[in-house]
């Protein structure tokens, strides 16, 4: 492939992954339960992606859009979910994850931001979404369900997400987060998410993380008053939001952003399983909470929900009753 850029070698990849991942019984991290095969495997939408024309932050950024092709021939007003990307990414790093939300009945909107650890540009995205809805010359005119939003991101991303749902005045009601950093690793600290603002949230959480991110973000807390594990910010969360948390066996710092897998040799992405483990329960977390899906809420039932019977995970705990 000598003249390609290695940009150009992803996206011929990408374009060449099939529509659905391979049969659960020969990947890593494959779903065991009906809730989470289920929800693994492509929704019943086909999907569109764009990029807005203008920019759709306070810095300038446009915004990647992932959504059910026949948004704005259908009547249904969709859940929208903000993305926020790890440090210096673009949504271009997770599209196959995007892509498999939208799948399910979800607009996402996604800044090309790539410092989003405050927040400000994931509402900044949300902002632009709330004019794209009420522009009668947007796809999404009338389209989007503004009181069922969610917000999810990865690894700076993931302090971005919960920070934007924390400041959203309940708005964004609930948030996946991704390989949260230990505090620790916040310069400055405000890029993090601080123990006050957790200490003080509403709304509701699940935190992903993987038995191989020992380093970035732990499950098991080290030492110190800083929030530095999963663990950490699982129990720093308060008892009146429904929270869950779980590890993927194996899984480092960058496995989310697979395609689905990690690349030709795994020499195109420094994951080690890949995305497929990130495709069941999170999807399912967003269903429940966003969409009503009662049977996908169940799975998160503490101590006896199919999620602490995954075999692809670990660690896992939940207040959900």
């Amino acid at each position: 492939m000598k003249g390609l850029s290695r940009a150009a070698v992803a996206s011929l990849l990408a374009t060449a992954i099939p529509a659905v991942p391979a049969l659960a019984q020969s990947v890593p991290n494959a779903p065991t339960g009906p809730i989470e095969t289920k929800y693994y495997a492509n929704g019943p939408f086909a999907t569109t992606q764009t990029r807005s024309a203008a920019p759709c932050d306070s810095k300038g950024n446009q915004c990647d859009i992932f959504y059910p092709s026949d948004v704005a021939s259908s009547t249904t007003r969709w859940p929208l979910v903000v993305w926020a990307n790890g440090t210096a990414a673009t949504p271009d790093k997770y599209t196959y994850w995007l892509r498999h939300l939208a799948s399910w009945g979800f607009v996402i909107v996604a800044t090309r931001d790539q410092q989003t650890g405050y927040g400000n540009t994931a509402l900044d995205s949300l902002a632009y979404m709330q004019g794209e809805e009420a522009n009668p010359a947007s796809p999404f005119y009338h389209r989007i369900d503004f009181s069922h939003v969610g917000a999810a991101g990865h690894s700076q991303g993931a302090s971005g997400a919960a920070n934007a749902m924390f400041h959203s005045n309940g708005v964004i009601s609930t948030g996946v987060v991704f390989h949260l950093p230990s505090q620790m690793w916040c310069n400055p600290a405000d890029n993090c998410l601080l123990t006050p603002t957790l200490a003080g949230g509403t709304g509701s959480i699940f935190y992903v993380s993987g038995t191989a991110d020992g380093l970035i973000a732990p499950d098991t807390q080290s030492s110190g008053t800083q929030l530095n594990s999963q663990t950490a910010y699982y129990n720093a969360t308060p008892a009146a939001m429904a929270k869950a948390k779980g590890l993927l066996k194996g899984t480092n710092h960058n496995d989310i952003s697979g395609t689905p897998g990690c690349g030709l040799l795994g020499i195109l992405q420094s994951c080690n399983n890949g995305t497929y483990g990130y495709l069941g329960f999170p999807t399912a977390w967003l269903v429940w909470k966003l969409k009503g899906d009662a049977a996908a809420g169940a799975a998160f039932k503490a101590g006896s929900g199919e999620f602490f019977t995954a075999t692809a995970w670990t660690g896992q705990v939940s207040n959900v009753p």
